[in-house]
């Protein structure tokens, strides 16, 4: 056997949202999303700024959240979207994939959301996912809608630093978190309906050829969702009701932060002292939990 037995690591809560957010309703993204259960958040889109401060989203209701280090909430926008992915610009700028609207840009300080790529020639998209700058400024993308072996027509775009969209791939069978490796040569892509992770080459000249399985999982509630990359190339992978795994840069697992129950961990971002610290979005609770990972997250985009 090339595997071992991943080592188990425990996860604590850092902080819950607070009850003066929480009121739990029904609304067009529970009825498709959550068998029209009324719910009082779901969280995803972890990211850390340069302050510190954890960014998330509130996937039905349009909110943004920034979360201070000590674990304080507040609210930073509230607008009428479905956002579901957030990472931040070196600049500052916050950058929302917005089932509902595309591509979206939140002014830190004012509060203020806007429409940056709303189609893509006149042609909707299915609903944005999940999103990562590359070291250059580019940034991809995820479009994932409802996608799935039903409709294996899921996308991946790459928005460049200098504003020209292309779409990379669209025969993904639900498309949802999107990482890089560190050498920026190849994208990671959860694939949540497939209960896999491809691997999209990008040749010379930025296309992507040879797109290929490269974990496949097992069980759970559903495939994986969000992602993140350690210092060794490391691939850190949420699968609803498992927990979070590591795999180390050839696709082994390592490690298994174990979640409370059947826990939603929908979503990871590296962060803390020396970027040792994993914090995870567990959507059912509208908590978000930590834990203590071997290998430091690798710096993003914004951390530079």
């Amino acid at each position: 056997m090339p595997f071992r037995a991943p080592t188990s690591l425990a996860a604590r809560v850092f902080t819950r949202m607070p009850d003066e957010f929480r009121r739990k309703r029904r609304n067009a993204w529970t009825d498709a999303n959550r068998g029209g259960r009324a719910i009082d958040s779901f969280l995803e889109g972890p990211s850390f700024d340069r302050a510190g401060n954890l960014w998330v989203v509130d996937a039905p209701f349009g909110r943004v959240f920034r979360i201070s280090p000590e674990g304080a909430w507040t609210l930073v926008a509230e607008y009428d979207g479905w956002p579901n992915g957030l990472t931040i610009h070196r600049d500052g700028r916050v950058f929302l994939a917005d089932y509902k609207n595309g591509l979206m840009v939140l002014d830190a300080a004012s509060g203020r959301i806007a429409p940056t790529v709303e189609a893509n020639w006149s042609e909707s998209f299915k609903g944005l996912n999940d999103l990562i700058f590359a070291g250059d400024g580019d940034l991809y993308f995820t479009d994932q809608g409802q996608t799935g072996w039903q409709d294996p027509t899921g996308r991946v775009y790459r928005l460049s630093s200098a504003g020209r969209l292309e779409r990379l791939i669209a025969t993904i069978p639900s498309p949802n978190g999107i990482v890089l490796n560190a050498a920026e040569t190849q994208i990671y892509v959860a694939v949540t309906r497939d209960n896999s992770v491809w691997r999209l080459p990008l040749m010379l000249d930025g296309s992507v050829s040879k797109a290929g399985v490269w974990i496949r999982l097992s069980g759970g509630h559903a495939g994986p969702d969000g992602m993140a990359l350690d210092e060794e190339g490391g691939l850190v992978v949420c699968q609803l009701g498992i927990g979070v795994w590591r795999f180390d840069a050839l696709g082994r697992p390592t490690h298994l932060v174990a979640l409370p129950g059947e826990a939603y961990g929908t979503n990871v971002a590296f962060g803390g002292a020396g970027f040792r610290t994993l914090f995870i979005t567990e959507s059912e609770s509208g908590a978000i939990l930590a834990a203590e990972l071997p290998v430091p997250g690798r710096r993003l985009f914004s951390h530079a």
